[in-house]
């Protein structure tokens, strides 16, 4: 399809990170000792896999990408969302010698990619100038989000991955700075009733 040079650019770096990680992904796969941890990676691959094809179809078809990516819900499953389970977080130090990678390394590779590519992903669907390159890049950034958060509740429930709950009185210090505007002043209520921003659903179909 026609393409500004910037997003030729911006496909083909997107593109190639999309190789990389599914490549990753089948490593992990074939490696991976924890039914759980290969449980999301399974259940993930499949997107991933069309993600990329949708990319190679913008830059070799005339009509771009024929098939849509889903728009996840995120599912929290931990019991606090603030804390970790764990008394003592399982120590960990970088292997400089390796031939294969343990389930840890694994899951902490797999999120670092997923978080990359969301960034990647929301900067790219800021610059796209296409709509539909744009639509897609925004809805491969919620997927990188949901994704993401799928192996970062895995990571937390194994000690993997740090989580603290922040200090009550700092919290309170903090929001103690911040008024609420009152939105059904005349102004806002003015500009709300003129001006209609289209409306595709609300922020709580995301999540379950």
């Amino acid at each position: 399809m026609k393409l500004a040079a910037h997003e030729l650019h911006d496909l083909n770096e997107l593109t190639m990170s999309c190789v990389n990680s599914i490549t990753n992904m089948a490593y992990m796969l074939e490696h991976v000792q924890c039914q759980e941890f290969k449980s999301i990676l399974e259940t993930h691959f499949p997107l991933h896999v069309r993600d990329y094809n949708m990319k190679v179809e913008f830059l070799n078809e005339l009509d771009g990408a024929k098939k849509e990516l889903p728009l996840l819900k995120e599912d929290g499953k931990l019991q606090d969302f603030t804390s970790s389970n764990m008394n003592q977080y399982p120590p960990i130090q970088p292997r400089t010698l390796i031939e294969n990678m343990n389930d840890r390394e694994m899951a902490t590779a797999y999120l670092l990619t997923l978080k990359r590519a969301g960034r990647e992903y929301a900067w790219s669907a800021m610059e796209m100038a296409n709509p539909k390159i744009r639509s897609f890049c925004q809805t491969a950034f919620m997927m990188s989000c949901s994704h993401a958060y799928d192996m970062w509740q895995y990571m937390v429930k194994k000690g993997y991955y740090a989580l603290e709950p922040a200090e009550t009185t700092m919290i309170g210090k903090i929001g103690a700075m911040y008024k609420v505007i009152p939105e059904d002043q005349s102004q806002i209520q003015q500009y709300m009733n003129q001006y209609q921003n289209p409306e595709t659903g609300n922020s709580d179909q995301l999540y379950q």
